[in-house]
């Protein structure tokens, strides 16, 4: 029985002049699931997009008149509001379209004055151009290194979701200060070459708070829940010291509960208790030192800090939902915002505060992974939006997309589409601002990341816009300019000197991973998915692997390796009635595709071990054997999914799932699903033997 077949709108013809309309902006009146399909897209997932851009398409009449406006602007236009060039890539296409004699002024961002827009060093310059029959035009002139470099070695590196890994110290979940064990560890001991966790993004608070790290609050700053109290120099002299003992011995109750009882990690109860803790800790003076560095911060992040901070504080008061707030409260620049961030004062500098200590353990943990020897270090996540109540979506309301979100066409996975609960970024407005939103947001991550992964990173170049109260199979794609968005993401990570990881894993528009690997951002390849399909379908040989690509067996989203040699994953979706098909046909496929990686693995000599009277390998052999396999691919970087290396069968996240499965709350463990701490890691048998096969260069 054939997979279902994706749903699709009703096929309807296009008016033309809103056909037009559309492709002037971006919006898309049509897509291509597959190379030999094309679907159009309902009218009204069009017009509402366009409306979303604040294009009326109320009547026939509107539709005309916003096209010739349209039309009649483009044609009179000196330059687009944002220009993009490259180092030594030769004169914009935009200014090479400029009236002859047509004069230009560069006043660029390290303070210098140029008539000429070339040879001009990094950065986001402010370009006006005079047209000999007098026209003037500005624009932001974004540009970037040519492409990011290499990667300065190959190298591994364990993949871990943070909250999931608890040391005996931490409070419930794991925080910064276990990464920066782990980092130290991972680089001394093992010889790793990075870390990379999850998003530590800021979550919206309140019980119960969403447990994906994929819904932020914010994407600009961090979450304090990932503090390692202790670890804040203040708390050393919090002068309630029966308090602070008090929350000390309730965290140690939750760390039990979760490594001895089988308890769920519980976000929320961890919050509480370090809330309690860091409003202990604030009542502490900071000293003459410290305060100069945290008025620094202050400085350095401005209004962006300020906004956040108020967002939180307002938050307190009148509910994590900023759109149910008094109508005063509801945007950042108001009257009445003004006065309650006066009122707040004492809130909004504790927000600020958390923040700057949550920066100040991040700067850390890179610093500590650097100075073991890792030559990239944590590896951070970059989420592909925010959530709709958060900070950010008030902050920023004017870049985002009203009455939008994003989602996923229908697909062979998901017959019905996928809508994440995302508002998308306005593509006009980024380009209004020379991405202004999206450079600052870069620049904070990379102020304490070796690398970034970019969730969903084809949403630089398209993202699928889904109507509020609309299925997702009624949406629409909305075109991003793709060559502005890579060129900031170039320059912030030249900048950094940071490797840059596109997540690039399902249905990828063509030239999308052309445009990345030209630019020298990677790919992300998984072994389960890297077969021929151009060919056999068969299994892809090591040699025949992109080595611009980090190269792993498994991700947060997907089976452990022990689950899907041993087909468990199959079994665990059938129990939660996720399978589209009968339980022996998915059981027959899932068995067919790990016997013939086996096979491959096998006849490349790299399954070491049997189990048992059968002779057949073992589950650990398996394991080894894969990792074997990735390290010899090309891939300059190679991911274990920390879990793996104990033999843990759980996905973190099931999609699909909401109640039935415990997402985002569950720590790592060991095959028999024991709970299994930092300090057990270090001395697992297991691990290390994982770790010596990918050591063992004579094995491959």
């Amino acid at each position: 029985m054939p997979a279902a077949r994706p749903a699709e709108p009703p096929t309807e013809d296009l008016p033309e002049d809103l056909t037009r309309l559309a492709a002037l902006h971006g919006v898309a009146t049509s897509y291509s699931p597959s190379p030999d399909r094309t679907v159009t897209v309902p009218a009204t997932a069009v017009t509402l997009a366009l409306a979303a851009l604040g294009v009326d398409t109320s009547t026939p009449g509107a539709v005309a008149a916003a096209l010739a406006a349209r039309e009649d602007e483009l044609r009179a236009r000196l330059l687009p509001p944002t220009v993009v060039g490259r180092q030594g890539g030769g004169t914009p296409a935009a200014l090479a379209a400029l009236p002859e004699g047509t004069r230009l002024r560069v006043d660029t961002e390290q303070g210098e004055t140029r008539a000429d827009a070339g040879r001009l060093p990094a950065g986001v310059h402010r370009l006006t151009a005079t047209a000999p029959d007098g026209r003037t035009a500005q624009a932001h002139l974004i540009v970037a290194p040519a492409r990011l470099p290499a990667p300065a070695t190959r190298c591994y590196g364990l993949l871990v979701q943070l909250y999931s890994l608890l040391s005996r110290h931490s409070w419930g979940m794991g925080d910064l200060g276990d990464l920066g064990e782990l980092a130290a560890w991972a680089g001394r001991a093992l010889g790793a070459g990075f870390v990379q966790v999850n998003p530590l993004h800021a979550a919206v608070p309140g019980a119960p708070t969403d447990p994906s790290p994929y819904r932020p609050s914010s994407r600009r700053f961090p979450d304090p829940v990932h503090l390692r109290i202790e670890d804040v120099p203040e708390f050393a002299y919090v002068t309630d010291h029966e308090g602070a003992r008090n929350l000390r011995e309730r965290a140690g109750r939750l760390r039990a509960a979760v490594l001895e009882k089988n308890a769920l990690i519980d976000r929320d109860a961890v919050w509480e208790l370090k809330r309690a803790a860091l409003e202990l800790l604030h009542e502490v003076p900071l000293g003459p030192g410290r305060r100069a560095a945290y008025c620094d911060y202050l400085a350095e992040q401005g209004t962006a800090l300020e906004d956040h901070a108020t967002w939180c504080a307002l938050a307190e008061v009148h509910g994590s939902d900023w759109r149910r707030w008094p109508e005063g409260l509801r945007h950042p620049r108001s009257a009445g915002t003004d006065r309650a961030r006066t009122e707040l004062m004492d809130r909004v500098d504790f927000h600020s505060r958390l923040a700057w200590l949550t920066d100040t353990q991040l700067t850390a943990a890179q610093h500590t992974a650097r100075e073991a020897g890792m030559p990239v270090g944590i590896v951070h996540d970059l989420a592909v939006g925010v959530h709709p109540r958060g900070a950010d979506s008030w902050a920023q309301q004017e870049y985002f997309a009203a009455g939008m979100s994003v989602g996923a066409p229908p697909d062979a996975f998901n017959a019905r589409g996928q809508d994440w609960g995302l508002p998308p970024w306005r593509p006009d407005r980024l380009a209004a601002c020379g991405y202004e939103p999206f450079r600052h947001l870069l620049r904070g991550l990379f102020r304490h990341a070796g690398a970034l992964r970019i969730d969903h990173v084809m949403g630089l170049f398209r993202l699928w816009w889904v109507p509020e109260g609309r299925p997702p199979t009624e949406g629409t794609y909305v075109r991003y300019d793709a060559e502005a968005m890579l060129a900031v993401l170039v320059l912030e990570a030249s900048r950094a000197g940071a490797v840059v990881i596109g997540e690039d894993l399902g249905t990828v528009e063509p030239g999308v991973r052309e445009a990345l690997r030209e630019r020298g951002v990677l790919g992300t390849s998984v072994l389960w998915f890297e077969r021929d399909w151009a060919g056999d379908g068969r299994p892809l040989p090591p040699e025949r692997w992109r080595a611009d690509c980090l190269a792993t067996a498994t991700t947060h989203d997907l089976p452990s390796t022990a689950a899907r040699l041993t087909g468990e994953h199959v079994e665990l979706r059938d129990r939660l009635g996720l399978l589209t098909r009968p339980l022996e046909e998915e059981r027959a496929e899932a068995s067919a595709d790990a016997a013939e990686w086996l096979d491959l693995l096998a006849r490349l000599g790299l399954l070491h071990g049997t189990g048992g009277d059968t002779g057949a390998p073992s589950e650990e052999a398996g394991i080894q054997a894969v990792h074997r396999f990735l390290r010899r691919t090309p891939a300059r970087m190679t991911g274990i999914w920390l879990p793996d290396a104990v033999g843990d069968r759980r996905p973190q996240n099931l999609p699909g799932t909401w109640d039935q499965y415990p997402n985002w709350r569950l720590p790592v463990a060991d095959a028999e699903g024991r709970p299994v701490t930092l300090e057990d890691l270090a001395v697992s048998p297991r691990l290390h033997g994982l770790i010596d096969a990918v050591r063992d260069r004579a094995g491959d």
